[in-house]
C-alpha cells in the first residue's frame, strides 16, 4: 500500500468516525440535552466536513501519482 493510498484511507476513516461520533452525540442529546453535547455534535460535523474537504483537495492535487 502507498503512501498515498494509506493516506486517503486515513482521511476516510478519520471522516467517518466524526461523523458517527457526531450521530451519536445527537442521539445522546435526545435523551439528555445539554450544550456541551450539542456543541461537541457543532464541532465534531465541521471537523468531518473539513477532512472530506481536505480528502478531496488531496486527491485532486495528487492526482497524478500512482496509487498502487
Amino acid at each position: 500500500m502507498s503512501l498515498k493510498a494509506f493516506h486517503i484511507f486515513f482521511i476516510s476513516v478519520s471522516a467517518l468516525f466524526f461523523f458517527l461520533f457526531t450521530l451519536w452525540l445527537i442521539l445522546l442529546n435526545a435523551f439528555e440535552s445539554t450544550i456541551w453535547s450539542t456543541l461537541a455534535a457543532v464541532i465534531s460535523a465541521a471537523i468531518g466536513s473539513l477532512l472530506v474537504a481536505y480528502g478531496i483537495r488531496f486527491v485532486r492535487k495528487y492526482k497524478h501519482l500512482p496509487v498502487m
